[in-house]
Protein backbone atom coordinates (compact mmCIF):
# COMPACT_ATOMS: atom_id res chain seq x y z
CA UNK A 1 0.00 0.00 0.00
CA UNK A 2 1.38 3.34 -0.78
CA UNK A 3 0.15 7.14 0.25
CA UNK A 4 1.25 9.84 -1.38
CA UNK A 5 1.51 13.57 -0.71
CA UNK A 6 -1.62 15.01 -1.68
CA UNK A 7 -0.01 18.94 -3.05
CA UNK A 8 3.09 16.97 -4.45
CA UNK A 9 2.35 13.94 -5.41
CA UNK A 10 5.46 12.37 -3.83
CA UNK A 11 5.20 9.21 -2.56
CA UNK A 12 5.92 9.88 1.62
CA UNK A 13 4.98 5.79 2.56
CA UNK A 14 4.91 2.44 1.37
CA UNK A 15 3.57 -0.51 3.77
CA UNK A 16 3.59 -4.31 2.81
CA UNK A 17 -0.33 -5.56 2.64
CA UNK A 18 0.86 -8.91 3.85
CA UNK A 19 2.97 -8.22 6.78
CA UNK A 20 2.47 -4.85 7.99
CA UNK A 21 6.03 -3.54 7.51
CA UNK A 22 6.86 -0.43 7.01
CA UNK A 23 9.56 -0.29 4.13
CA UNK A 24 12.46 2.71 3.97
CA UNK A 25 11.60 5.80 1.75
CA UNK A 26 13.41 8.55 1.11
CA UNK A 27 12.82 11.36 -1.21
CA UNK A 28 9.65 9.82 -2.55
CA UNK A 29 11.65 6.49 -3.45
CA UNK A 30 11.76 3.17 -2.19
CA UNK A 31 15.02 2.22 -0.91
CA UNK A 32 14.45 -1.43 -0.61
CA UNK A 33 13.03 -4.29 -2.49
CA UNK A 34 9.33 -4.40 -3.30
CA UNK A 35 6.34 -5.94 -5.38
CA UNK A 36 3.98 -3.57 -6.94
CA UNK A 37 0.84 -5.39 -8.00
CA UNK A 38 -2.10 -3.65 -10.13
CA UNK A 39 -4.52 -5.99 -11.57
CA UNK A 40 -7.71 -4.66 -13.70
CA UNK A 41 -9.78 -7.73 -13.50
CA UNK A 42 -12.14 -8.12 -16.70
CA UNK A 43 -15.44 -9.79 -17.37
CA UNK A 44 -15.58 -13.66 -16.59
CA UNK A 45 -14.06 -13.29 -12.85
CA UNK A 46 -15.71 -12.75 -10.05
CA UNK A 47 -14.49 -9.47 -9.39
CA UNK A 48 -15.21 -7.93 -13.01
CA UNK A 49 -14.76 -4.04 -13.47
CA UNK A 50 -12.35 -4.24 -10.65
CA UNK A 51 -9.09 -2.63 -10.44
CA UNK A 52 -6.79 -4.04 -6.88
CA UNK A 53 -3.33 -2.77 -5.95
CA UNK A 54 -0.88 -4.21 -3.30
CA UNK A 55 2.66 -3.67 -2.50
CA UNK A 56 4.89 -7.41 -1.04
CA UNK A 57 7.67 -6.75 1.07
CA UNK A 58 10.78 -9.17 -0.22
CA UNK A 59 10.10 -11.31 2.25
CA UNK A 60 6.94 -11.97 1.76
CA UNK A 61 7.21 -11.93 -1.87
CA UNK A 62 9.49 -14.82 -1.80
CA UNK A 63 7.31 -16.61 1.05
CA UNK A 64 4.56 -16.27 -1.64
CA UNK A 65 5.99 -17.95 -4.14
CA UNK A 66 7.97 -20.02 -2.72
CA UNK A 67 4.25 -22.20 -3.00
CA UNK A 68 3.97 -21.60 -6.75
CA UNK A 69 3.63 -25.04 -8.58
CA UNK A 70 4.98 -23.58 -11.66
CA UNK A 71 8.48 -21.49 -10.28
CA UNK A 72 8.39 -17.78 -11.55
CA UNK A 73 10.04 -17.33 -14.37
CA UNK A 74 13.87 -15.58 -13.95
CA UNK A 75 16.27 -13.35 -16.48
CA UNK A 76 18.90 -10.83 -15.35
CA UNK A 77 17.98 -7.23 -15.81
CA UNK A 78 20.49 -4.91 -17.84
CA UNK A 79 19.03 -1.88 -16.06
CA UNK A 80 17.53 -1.55 -12.97
CA UNK A 81 14.30 0.98 -12.41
Amino acid sequence: MRKYNKSTGELETAVCNCCGKKMLVEQGIVKEGICSVDVDWGYFSGKDTMSHHFDLCEECYDRFTAEFKVPVEEEEATEVS
